[in-house]
């Protein structure tokens, strides 16, 4: 097993890491601050191929794969997880469900936009009375005609509303199943759709350049060859969708971690107090040093379940697993940096700041650290 990145990778992760350092860096406090979606960032992301980065060329993309998406999402968090998160939805939430499901027609419509950066896409999945559960989806979809008429609404989704958001995948039960279970399906809903309205955004802890909405549909019409795969097939698509969406989180979850290393020893380095820098006590070299082996390992568990994903092999417990230990040591490395940096880590014109107020979200969203530990246990037979 050799975890060294190839030449390629390297490059790709070197240009990232330039990229937030100079350009995602100086202007993101601001936009952060005045609760505001940096589109000249994402607008210079799509001109680096990043929202492309594991789609084939084919289809408009970089021909990359997904641990490439995951290399250029830890960069991008090591600075700022508003930034890492607009990109991580805008490709395994929003353009991946339309790959991997999508028609001819549908990928021809949607993908060559979404791929370039030039529009966003949400997947509206959770909902204000489910959370976890989702399978207790109550939104519905019924045929009338050629056409979906969509009833219901979903909370806490990414992409949503922007001015350049095109399109949202919404999972709706269609009908019953058989056995009295509901039949849930998948559908796609372009923006400004009658009957479909975005709700104002959302006043969050963190992420805060990040978009975030409530949507509502009443009697919303869409075209029936708007269903995204196979009817019925929904709940299967969106927990292959999760499956590798928390290979992606894991990998931002990291970036954050590692973002608080990288603040901690600048900041040891520069504070002095009782006539030296702190870093020269071994209190602080101790707290770095477990941050830092956090981070590692947390990467090396990202890397696995990236790996088996690309082998073709088994990897929802190593996605789990990635997960799960990814976005809890990144809150811990965010209180840690935190407590380093002093009064100071409490100033939101530290990124230290930021990545504490942003850290949390990541042991909820895309699973819950408690779903996490139930699907690991599921496939360890219990």
């Amino acid at each position: 097993m050799d975890f060294r990145l190839s030449e390629e990778q390297e490059a790709l992760r070197e240009s990232v890491r330039d990229f937030a350092r100079e350009v995602v860096a100086p202007a993101i406090a601001e936009h952060y601050e005045k609760h505001t979606f940096p589109y000249e960032i994402v607008r210079q992301m799509g001109k680096m191929g990043l929202f492309g980065l594991p789609f084939p060329e084919e289809h408009g993309g970089m021909g990359g794969d997904y641990f490439a998406l995951c290399l250029a999402l830890e960069e991008l968090a090591r600075v700022d997880s508003s930034v890492a998160i607009t990109l991580e939805a805008a490709v395994s939430l929003g353009a991946m469900p339309i790959y991997r499901f999508g028609t001819d027609e549908q990928q021809a419509r949607w993908l060559p936009k979404l791929l370039s950066g030039e529009a966003l896409a949400g997947f509206g999945l959770t909902e204000p009375g489910t959370g976890s559960d989702a399978g207790g989806t109550q939104t519905r979809a019924v045929l009338d005609g050629d056409e979906w008429v969509i009833n219901g609404s979903k909370a806490f989704i990414t992409n949503s509303g922007t001015d350049i958001t095109a399109l949202v995948t919404v999972t709706a039960v269609t009908g019953t199943r058989p056995d009295g279970s509901k039949e849930l399906s998948t559908i796609i809903v372009p923006s400004g759709t009658p009957g479909f309205t975005v709700a104002p955004a959302y006043s969050k802890v963190g992420w805060n350049a990040s978009d975030t909405h409530e949507l509502i549909f009443d009697d919303c019409r869409v075209p029936a060859a708007n269903l995204l795969g196979e009817r019925g097939r929904g709940f299967a698509q969106f927990l292959r969708i999760l499956d590798e969406g928390r290979i992606a989180i894991a990998a931002l979850a990291v970036g954050l971690a590692q973002g608080c290393v990288d603040e901690s020893i600048k900041y040891a380095k520069e504070r002095q107090a009782f006539g030296q820098p702190i870093g020269n006590y071994q209190a602080i070299q101790f707290k770095i040093a477990d941050m830092e082996m956090k981070a590692h390992t947390a990467r090396l568990a990202y890397y696995d379940a990236a790996a088996r994903m690309l082998a073709g092999e088994p990897f929802k417990r190593q996605a789990a697993i990635a997960k799960l230990y990814a976005s809890t040591i990144a809150v811990d490395n965010a209180r840690e940096a935190t407590q380093i940096h002093g009064g100071y880590g409490f100033m939101n014109e530290y990124p230290v700041a930021r990545f504490w107020r942003d850290s949390k979200i990541l042991e909820i969203g895309e699973g819950t650290s408690e779903v996490q530990r139930m699907i690991i246990a599921r496939d360890l037979g219990m």
